[in-house]
């Protein structure tokens, strides 16, 4: 019961603290004199991939490295077929051109690059050195791209509602409580896998994943009912990058990972699939707009029903 307890207040604060912490952190960029796209990329950014980040190292300091890799491949796999479903159901997504030519292609190469290194169950730490070389070369890429492309065309953030005290005060606290609610979930999530007879991968690539990804999720539907869909696809693909280049690279940096052999035919394979059937539905070429229709929604929801009972059913 403790750990039940433990798992739950985990959630519950991790959801409450990543958006503290990211509204702390974006008002205190603003003070600081930092552009709205250095807030949009970086901070918000990091803020809403942070209880990803943070879960998966203190899984890697715990030695529960199936509960790290489970987190950040699991949330790659809700991101796609959870959220990404359930906005296209909502209000059909619209692809920009850019992110057919440009962006879902370096997710797809990352992908690639993530099977590969996962052949042999086991990240390194220097394949993690070279995921976060990676995540900083994109990181700086983008940036760059950003300015060149559309200084002007960034969209401005809600005018502040925090005085700097107030800013600073929840940015610090919004980071601690992340940490400690990130401890929980992890204490909890590892017990009750322990008591269950469940392997720590499988708790990381179900309950943790969907958990972590609640923020992304509450943001897609927010943007979705606001007819700005097609800013939900940015934000998965962001939160994608994030979660294998930065997640998956500190969690290696604190400790060398080596999981069971499955993360790589089965878990690997969903999440390659997914991507490519992501990238496939945005394709659509002689077409004037481009978009993620709801029946494709219904294709990545089933996906991801499937794949849920898959990992349950081979738990038991």
């Amino acid at each position: 019961m403790l750990n039940v307890i433990y798992l739950i207040s985990g959630l519950i604060l991790l959801v409450w603290s990543a958006d503290k912490f990211v509204s702390g952190a974006s008002q205190t960029a603003r003070y600081l004199g930092m552009s709205p796209l250095l807030i949009g990329m970086v901070i918000v950014g990091f803020g809403t991939s942070a209880p990803e980040m943070l879960v998966s190292a203190s899984s890697a300091l715990n030695g529960a490295s199936g509960i790290a890799l489970g987190n950040a491949y699991g949330s790659n796999i809700a991101n796609i077929a959870l959220i990404l479903g359930l906005t296209a159901l909502l209000r059909p997504i619209h692809v920009a051109k850019a992110v057919v030519w440009r962006e879902l292609p370096i997710l797809l190469g990352v992908t690639a690059l993530s099977a590969y290194f996962m052949m042999d169950a086991i990240v390194s730490r220097v394949e993690a050195v070279i995921l976060l070389v990676l995540f900083a070369l994109y990181m700086i890429w983008s940036l760059w791209l950003g300015k060149a492309e559309s200084p002007t065309e960034v969209e401005e953030l809600p005018s502040e509602t925090m005085s700097r005290k107030q800013a600073f005060f929840w940015l610090v606290v919004g980071l601690l409580v992340l940490m400690v609610s990130a401890r929980l979930l992890v204490i909890g999530a590892v017990e009750i896998a322990k008591s269950l007879g469940i392997s720590d991968l499988v708790i990381g690539l179900t309950i943790v994943a969907v958990a972590t990804s609640l923020p992304e999720l509450a943001s897609s539907l927010v943007a979705a009912r606001r007819g700005e869909s097609d800013l939900a696809l940015g934000n998965i693909v962001g939160s994608n990058l994030f979660n294998s280049l930065a997640v998956v690279g500190i969690a290696g940096a604190i400790q060398p990972m080596q999981v069971e052999s499955a993360i790589f035919s089965r878990d690997m394979l969903a999440m390659s699939g997914l991507t490519l059937l992501l990238w496939i539905f945005s394709w659509k070429m002689g077409k004037k707009r481009r978009e993620i229709n709801r029946l494709e929604g219904c294709l990545f929801l089933a996906c991801f029903v499937g794949y849920s009972l898959y990992l349950l059913q081979t738990a038991i």
